[in-house]
């Protein structure tokens, strides 16, 4: 396992739960799944789930932050699979950094909430789906002074079901 700080989970339901760290990717996921509901003819498919990502490093606050407030988070997820897939939590995996610009931002004081109980639909084969997180950032006021202007990226996990 690689230890990135980006990680990224993914679930198949009924079948198998895999967690795999990788740089903004996951291994894919095989087995079927399919139940046997009464009598009758139908199919299964055996296709595997193929890799789910995100597009950039980390989750962006796309609001400004400020010292007592709270800003939403934007990520950008590909699903190249033929089918939907649902994301259902995302995790704060490391430290929030600023932009290389602010050096002097030796205290961010941001912090990332953990999102779960989502149900948010990602379309199949799409790239670059963006995806908002409402007031998933916060910045405390014990931020430096060198933060003012920032951008900051927040390394998370993404799990989703098929």
């Amino acid at each position: 396992m690689s230890h990135h700080a980006l990680t990224m989970s993914v679930r198949r339901r009924i079948v198998s739960v895999v967690a795999v760290a990788g740089v903004f990717g996951i291994g894919a996921l095989g087995g079927t799944a399919w139940a046997s509901l009464g009598p009758g003819s139908g199919h299964g498919s055996t296709e595997p789930m193929r890799t789910v990502t995100l597009s950039a490093t980390a989750g962006t606050p796309s609001t400004l932050l400020y010292p007592g407030g709270t800003g939403d988070v934007s990520l950008e997820v590909n699903n190249p699979n033929p089918f939907a897939v649902t994301l259902v939590g995302v995790t704060g995996t490391g430290t929030i950094t600023p932009d290389a610009a602010h050096s002097s931002c030796t205290t961010t004081g941001v912090t990332f909430k953990n999102q779960t109980g989502l149900s948010t639909t990602i379309p199949g084969g799409v790239g670059d789906y963006r995806i908002d997180l409402p007031r998933a950032a916060s910045m405390s006021a014990s931020s430096s002074n060198g933060c003012q202007g920032a951008a900051f990226s927040v390394p998370v996990a993404i799990t989703v079901q098929r």
